[in-house]
C-alpha cells in the first residue's frame, strides 16, 4: 500500500496548517488561499490530500510521511508548532501591553485637562491684593480726600501692571 494513502490524525493536520500560516506570515500566500487551503487541511484524510494542500511551497512534504517507516522526516520549517503559538502569544501580551499603555496615557490626559498641570494652581484675573487696594483707594477718597485718592489709585495701577506682567511671563514658562 503507498505510505500516501494512508489515513493521517489530528496531529499531522495541525502540523500541516501550522506550516500554512507560516507561509502566509512570509507573504507566501494571501488571507484568502489561507483559508482555503485550511479548510482542506482539515477536510484531508490521507497524507495524498494533505500533501496537495501544500505542494507548491517551499519546503513541504506530506505530514503522513514521518510516521511511516522507512521515509525520514523532513526537518521543520523555522518558527513552526510551538515556536509559532509562542510568538502568536508574546504579539497579543505586547498589543494587551500597547494597548493597557494607551489608555493609561489616555487617562492622565484627561486628568491633566480637567484639573491643569499638578505643578501649577490656576489663578484667573488679578491678585488678591490688588482688590483689597481698590477697596482701601475708595476708602481713601472718601475719607481723605482728592490727594490720598491720587496716591493710592498709582499705586493700584502699578500693582495692576505688575499682575498682568506676572500672568503674561507665567503662561510663556
Amino acid at each position: 500500500m503507498d505510505p500516501n494513502d494512508l489515513r493521517i490524525g489530528d496531529a499531522e493536520r495541525e502540523q500541516t496548517m501550522a506550516a500554512l500560516r507560516e507561509h502566509f506570515a512570509e507573504g507566501r500566500l494571501t488571507r484568502e488561499e489561507l483559508d482555503e487551503r485550511l479548510d482542506h487541511a482539515l477536510a484531508a484524510k490521507t497524507g495524498r490530500d494533505l500533501a496537495r494542500v501544500t505542494a507548491d511551497l517551499p519546503g513541504s512534504q506530506p505530514a503522513a510521511r514521518s510516521r511511516v517507516p522507512g521515509f525520514l522526516e523532513p526537518p521543520p520549517l523555522p518558527g513552526m508548532g510551538g515556536d509559532w503559538h509562542e510568538a502568536m502569544r508574546a504579539h497579543r501580551h505586547q498589543m494587551h501591553q500597547m494597548h493597557h499603555d494607551m489608555r493609561q496615557a489616555r487617562r492622565e490626559m484627561r486628568h491633566q485637562w480637567k484639573h491643569g498641570p499638578a505643578r501649577h494652581h490656576r489663578h484667573h484675573g488679578p491678585h488678591p491684593f490688588v482688590g483689597l487696594l481698590f477697596v482701601i483707594m475708595i476708602i481713601g477718597f472718601a475719607v481723605g480726600g482728592f490727594g490720598i485718592f491720587k496716591v493710592l489709585f498709582g499705586v493700584w495701577l502699578m500693582a495692576m501692571l505688575f499682575s498682568l506682567v506676572r500672568r503674561r511671563a507665567h503662561h510663556r514658562g
